[in-house]
């Protein structure tokens, strides 16, 4: 029989670690509480009829999603997929088995915007298909549709202002925007390469909504040149030269005609 009591005290210990910003104590609790709900009966796919089958699908859900946003909080994207995955089975087939959860929204559109800063835009749709009707109402996946929106549209400056903590629904969300603030600021970039011949490092702060010393790491590691007034953009023109007549190719052409007018004649 599944060891219910333990299991309790070390998911309210979770809880606590998880709350308290303590990272090290959450990931060592969930290893110790995940080794443990392995082996109740009652968890999809088995779905066994125990006595205490309604206590351990709560257990494993509430575990697996204190997992899903510690992985997230800790930048750990690849992780945050497997728990999600684990977890998906309590919020699709056990809604006649468990009570709503409160978090499954938040954790929904994490998981959605997280397909969408790894430009797995199929995947976002594919996924955004299953959520149930009460969840797209929510803050968090309407936050994650207009994002895509965003994206799709180029409307860069929006995804920037978006990324202001306070206008996110959440502060799990801030990792994930840290990442794509990065990409959607490289493509502002990119965008000023083909739009201007020259641009002052004012208005390209303007531009990719960060500072001075930002817009400068960008020039350099992008190579802009740059003179007294700003950045320039384009080849360098050089003055003619010489060399830039194709002298030999221009001598065998004409010895070919040559030769080709004596074979007419």
């Amino acid at each position: 029989m599944a060891d219910i009591a333990t299991a309790r005290k070390t998911l309210d210990a979770l809880t606590k670690a998880h709350k308290s910003g303590d990272t090290a104590k959450t990931g060592s609790l969930l290893g110790t509480l995940k080794i443990a709900i392995a082996s109740f009966p009652a968890l999809p796919p088995v779905f066994e009829p125990t006595e205490t089958a309604s206590d351990e699908l709560t257990i494993a859900r509430d575990t697996f999603e204190i997992a899903v946003l510690h992985c997230v909080t800790t930048g750990d994207e690849s992780a945050a997929e497997r728990n999600f995955s684990q977890l998906k089975p309590f919020y699709r087939d056990c809604v006649t088995l468990l009570p709503p959860s409160q978090l499954e929204p938040l954790i929904t559109g994490l998981n959605l915007t997280r397909l969408l800063v790894q430009n797995r835009i199929a995947e976002f749709h594919v996924e955004l298909e299953t959520v149930p009707s009460h969840i797209l109402q929510s803050e968090h996946v309407k936050h994650a549709v207009a994002l895509e929106s965003d994206l799709m549209e180029g409307a860069y400056g929006s995804i920037l202002a978006s990324s202001k903590k306070n206008n996110l629904p959440s502060p799990e969300y801030a990792s994930f925007y840290d990442t794509l603030t990065i990409t959607v600021r490289d493509e502002i970039a990119t965008c000023i390469e083909k739009a201007y011949s020259s641009i002052t490092p004012q208005a390209a702060e303007k531009l990719m909504s960060c500072s001075a010393s930002d817009v400068a790491a960008t020039a350099a590691a992008r190579k802009w040149r740059q003179d007294q007034n700003g950045y320039l953009f384009g080849e360098e023109k050089k003055p003619p030269s010489v060399n830039d007549i194709p002298a030999n190719e221009l001598m065998n052409q004409t010895l070919m005609y040559a030769k080709e007018l004596e074979r007419i004649v």
